[in-house]
């Protein structure tokens, strides 16, 4: 969207949006759907790629590296027009600004638009869970809209006026006389706070503040395939704002819990087997676990300890859908610290016979040379 490199410097991203911005900003196209999409397009763009954590992750990932809506999927950000006036406006505010440009960093020179805090939870999720996608509900504790004055903080509607300072715009713009000649500058309004508006009489609820603290239960679908760390975005399910605005998101970071038997090792899991001698001079089969069920494998006579036997497709998704990691089976022959004398005896006479003499494959690199792929 933004036409920029992988390795653009914060200099080359924040130029590139700036222009994408200018062309399709709304006051310079009014009524065009089209460059509204774009110009919204580019701030998501920009949102992320300006954020070294989330570009790592972009970058890593693609889209389904990012947060996403309400249903909690890895999609786009769903910026408003406000969060990005909000959020953005000063990157392209002289362009459209108060020395006779288009409506300025806020719109139209509209109110200021507050916005809520974040919140962050941790969800912790089995290799099940992980495997097949889940969903779940959280209980939060956060800051909403009063629901006795509707968020504005006062006690009636007579008690909510225009700031008279302002007018209701949130800001005042002053000219000053300079060797250059005179300087127009915009700042925020000092009587109402950037609001646009002034409460004569508070609402007894909330005390004029226009939130008070509740608790909710978020429910969030997680899709299959992510990884201890992520953290996925639900837009809107933050902190509401003091007296209205737009609210804050809900940041999930996935934890894993630790499996039994399995180690994650990206998508592929690892399974450490442990087989007698005999089973592994002979052969067997010996069912080994996976993320969904048991599954019985063969053991071929004259296994090797160190072997990895690889199942095809038995890890973990990939967190877009597309691919699945394997299962590998590291094949460990178990060796008994304490016999019995009748054991010793018949080990010792395997002690000289060719077959059990040591005659290792020169084409066998040893087990750390072929685990070094998963383990690095």
């Amino acid at each position: 969207m933004l036409g920029v490199a992988r390795e653009a410097t914060k200099e080359e991203i924040k130029k590139a949006y700036r222009k994408q911005a200018l062309k399709y900003h709304p006051d310079k196209n009014p009524g065009d759907k089209k460059s509204e999409e774009n110009f919204k397009e580019a701030a998501e763009a920009y949102e992320v790629l300006s954020n070294e954590e989330k570009k790592a992750r972009y970058d890593r990932f693609g889209h389904a590296g990012l947060g996403g809506n309400g249903s909690g999927n890895f999609s786009g950000s769903g910026m408003t027009m406000d969060d990005i006036f909000s959020s953005f406006g000063d990157i392209f505010g002289d362009a459209f600004g108060g020395f006779g440009g288009f409506g300025g960093g806020r719109r139209g020179g509209g109110r200021r638009v507050n916005k809520g805090s974040n919140l962050r939870v941790k969800v912790k999720l089995s290799l099940h869970e992980i495997a097949a996608g889940t969903e779940k509900k959280i209980k939060v504790n956060k800051y909403d809209n009063c629901e006795v004055c509707g968020g504005s903080g006062a006690a009636d509607a007579s008690s909510l006026s225009t700031c008279s300072t302002c007018h209701g715009s949130g800001h005042v713009t002053r000219l000053t006389n300079t060797m250059l000649g005179q300087m127009q500058t915009t700042s925020v309004c000092p009587s109402c706070g950037g609001e646009g508006k002034t409460i004569t009489k508070k609402c007894t609820a909330c005390y004029g503040e226009g939130i008070v603290q509740k608790e909710e239960v978020i429910k969030i679908n997680i899709p299959a395939g992510v990884g201890k760390g992520m953290q996925m975005t639900v837009s809107g399910k933050g902190n509401a704002p003091r007296r209205g605005g737009v609210n804050g998101d809900l940041l999930v970071v996935i934890d894993e819990e630790e499996h039994p038997e399995l180690i994650r090792e990206g998508n592929d899991l690892i399974y450490n087997l442990f087989i007698s001698i005999p089973d592994a001079v002979l052969g067997t089969h010996v069912e080994v676990p996976t993320v969904d069920n048991n599954v019985k494998i063969k053991i071929e006579p004259g296994t090797q300890p160190g072997k990895i036997l690889r199942l095809r497709g038995k890890g973990l998704p990939e967190v877009n859908g597309y691919g699945r990691g394997d299962l590998l089976v590291n094949v460990n022959v178990w060796i008994p610290k304490n016999i019995n004398k009748e054991e010793a005896k018949i080990i010792e006479k395997f002690r000289d016979s060719s077959s059990f003499t040591p005659n290792p494959d020169k084409n066998d690199k040893g087990f750390f040379e072929r685990m070094k792929g998963y383990f690095e």
